[in-house]
């Protein structure tokens, strides 16, 4: 049966029965951008699912903000928003797909049963302040915080609609002239400097927000949005009605300042201290209604569609978050399950703060020295006292702007930013050259391959190889549109939307092969240091395919279809180690996988880890998750040999040599850990940008060269350290 038409006009006015494989049942509700449909898998699942409106669909450049919407979901991780299950922005009518969460919005709750107690304020402020950490920490910026884009679900707050978020590292930028927000929720810098906007900006938001669920209005409140935008800029908010042990953290929020308000993670601490009676038990909204209409929880859906007839913000309600993937084929939802997760996550963060304190001077203290350093000439010297002979730190402030991306080859450390590529001399740090490149966002470092600099562009229309003596261009030609790029054993692979891969000669960039990978749509590469091959994933949903490609010919070697969303990390002794996710993100396995004997084997992990990246050395698989968990799993024995919770809350995949392992922070900290013990052994100081709100939305792998290692910051520094004395960093 044809679901139900909504109210609209013309094409807008009867709802399309499918999104993809997803039955729509029911309209949700309507907003400027699409519409929102209760939605239900093949399986049975729910799903909440945004359609986008006809007209947008036609626009490109609305179709690259929704990309960006997609992108920005998927990279939270899932504990405070809602997973995003599928996505299709290049549809007829786009779509997304994200879990459906019952529970009404806080709008939808304020305007049926009123202000909220004390108590259900604090743990809401928590809740919020959990979901903004989360958030901030993979370098989105939500800029939409509002009481309709805030779930009640049964378990906590759930932020949702990324609509208008960027990844700081994103190439869409807010156009000038253009306010991008709502201006009851929007903070000051949103009306006087949109271009610059970070993450204090949710926070100024969570502070309405509060104020909002507190008194029901907002502390700037005005018929006319001019009025309002004056009143967030120039007046001080209106408190009245605000619970006394809350109003003065709340009113830190509202300061007019970005570098006045406090962090998520510092009102997470200051809310532990509000009231001895501060209850951490998941937030169940009291009802004032009847029955019929009170928690929208059990039937799914009658509060939401009533919130949107009730004209809501956007009503562009979604139920989900982001979570790249189908789900893992061991994972099954059930409520121990969540609960193990739910305590993992508390575990992580406590053991974060404890470890954040442990190592207070090294997390607080700024090093500022060669900041001002220009790629020229001699690098800046570090002083090292226990630094081994022959070797001397060096730090160099590189040309461009955000986090450097670096990798090592041709004697020579190569590396990228936003608009050039550039080589340094290893030893020193001294410039040997530079090539400007049209590319606004970096996410990956420029590589060697058939002798020559591969800069691996990402945004450009442009496919060009580097001379490394100075940086000229060797060969270049039109590269295809979407297309991803890799490099190994003396090629470059395209991946192309349509699915096809080609491989182009690196030394001279003529075409060798191009066809799709037999069984795969639309696969993604990985390659591994030392490896001949290049692995073809796809997830199908409950499944992963991989393929074994040789680079030079094109040609399989091997295929396989493995159970669960796998993600594979490295290689050892011919076998391919994977990651084994959930919908939600978090790596609940490490798979190893004997392609000659055709066997997999699966190390369930001791707790789930959120967002972990790894590296794979030997038989040992290195963990780094989002929370500061850093974990050795044995793939041939099958045990976890350590865990150590860090004080990063997001670190880089690690580097590893014999001793040590090595993990890049989001401040610009380089920290090595002992590969054998899982001790905390060194670290440099924090290198943080100038700019606090700027945080790095990829952070780079340290780079390993014979007794050093080297790292990047977000402040544009490039450094080498001594790697055989990091407890004198």
């Amino acid at each position: 049966m044809a679901p139900q038409g909504s109210t609209g006009a013309g094409a807008e006015a009867e709802l399309p029965e499918y999104a993809g494989h997803y039955h729509l049942e029911s309209c949700l509700g309507s907003g400027g951008m699409g519409v929102v449909h209760l939605a239900r898998s093949t399986s049975g699942l729910k799903l909440a699912v945004k359609v986008v409106h006809a007209r947008f669909a036609r626009d490109p450049e609305f179709r690259g903000r929704f990309r960006q919407e997609i992108a920005a979901a998927r990279r939270v991780s899932g504990a405070f928003t809602a997973p995003v299950v599928d996505a299709d922005p290049d549809a007829e009518r786009p779509w997304m797909a994200t879990l459906f969460i019952p529970g009404p919005t806080l709008a939808e709750h304020v305007k049926r049963n009123g202000a909220m107690p004390t108590a259900q304020l604090r743990r809401l402020m928590a809740g919020l302040a959990e979901a903004l950490r989360d958030i901030h920490r993979v370098g989105v910026v939500h800029r939409d915080l509002k009481p309709s884009n805030v779930l009640l679900a049964k378990d906590g707050p759930k932020v949702i609609d990324f609509g208008i978020s960027r990844p700081k590292d994103s190439e869409l930028r807010t156009e000038t002239g253009k306010l991008i927000g709502t201006p009851p929720f929007m903070a000051p810098e949103q009306f006087r400097r949109p271009r610059e906007v970070g993450p204090a900006a949710d926070v100024f938001a969570l502070g309405s927000v509060l104020v909002h669920a507190a008194t029901g209005r907002g502390p700037f409140d005005s018929d006319s949005p001019y009025l309002v935008a004056y009143q967030v800029v120039h007046d001080e908010p209106d408190l009245t009605g605000m619970p006394e042990p809350l109003a003065p953290l709340v009113r830190r929020c509202l300061a007019k300042e970005p570098e006045e308000r406090p962090t998520p993670d510092e009102l997470m601490r200051e809310l532990r201290s509000v009231a001895a009676s501060y209850d951490t038990q998941a937030f169940i909204p009291a009802q004032r209604t009847t029955d019929a209409d009170a928690d929208a929880g059990e039937g799914g859906g009658d509060g939401a569609r009533e919130g949107h007839r009730d004209g809501e913000g956007d009503g562009d309600r979604e139920g989900g978050r982001a979570g790249d993937g189908d789900g893992d084929g061991g994972g099954n939802g059930d409520e121990a399950v969540s609960g193990r997760r739910r305590w993992a996550r508390r575990r992580v963060s406590l053991a974060a703060v404890a470890v954040a304190l442990a190592l207070g001077a090294g997390v607080v203290a700024v090093q500022s020295g060669g900041s001002d350093e220009r790629p020229t000439g001699r690098a800046k010297s570090v002083s090292t006292p226990g630094s081994s002979a022959g070797f001397e730190a060096w730090q160099v402030k590189a040309p461009g702007s955000g986090m450097p991306q670096c990798s090592y080859g041709g004697a020579q450390l190569v590396c990228g930013q936003a608009g050039v590529v550039f080589a340094l001399d290893p030893a020193d740090g001294t410039s040997l050259w530079r090539h400007p490149v049209a590319d606004t966002a970096r996410s990956a470092p420029p590589t060697f391959s058939g002798g020559l600099v591969q800069p691996l562009t990402e945004a450009t229309s442009r496919l060009e190889a580097l001379n490394p003596r100075d940086g000229t261009v060797r060969w270049h030609h039109d590269r295809p549109s979407d297309s991803a790029l890799r490099t190994i054993a003396g090629m470059l692979l395209l991946t192309g939307a349509d699915g096809r891969v080609t491989g182009v000669d690196s030394a001279t960039g003529d075409q060798k092969w191009q066809h799709r990978i037999p069984g795969q749509t639309t696969p993604y590469l990985r390659s591994f240091a030392g490896d001949p091959s290049v692995y073809a994933v796809s997830v199908d949903g409950t499944h992963t395919r991989v393929a074994a490609v040789n680079p030079v010919t094109g040609k399989v070697s091997w295929e396989a279809r493995l159970a669960g969303s796998l993600t594979p990390v490295g290689v050892h002794d011919g076998s391919v180690t994977f990651l084994a996710n959930d919908l939600s993100d978090v790596t609940q396995a490490v798979v190893h996988y004997d392609p000659g004997a055709r066997k997999a084997r699966r190390t369930a992990l001791p707790v789930g880890l959120n967002g972990a990246v790894a590296t794979v050395r030997g038989s040992v698989v290195y963990l780094m998750a989002v929370g500061g968990t850093l974990e050795a799993v044995d793939t041939e024995t099958g045990t976890s040999l350590w865990q150590l919770e860090t004080s990063l809350s997001r670190g880089s995949a690690p580097a590893v040599d014999a001793r040590h392992v090595y993990v890049s922070a989001a401040d610009g900290r380089l920290i090595a850990v002992d590969a054998r013990k899982g001790t905390f052994v060194g670290q440099t100081g924090p290198r943080p940008s100038g700019r606090s709100n700027q945080v790095p939305g990829v952070l780079p792998t340290p780079v390993l060269s014979g007794s050093a290692v080297y790292g990047a910051a977000p402040d544009g520094t490039v450094f080498a350290v001594d790697a055989r004395q990091p407890a004198d960093w």
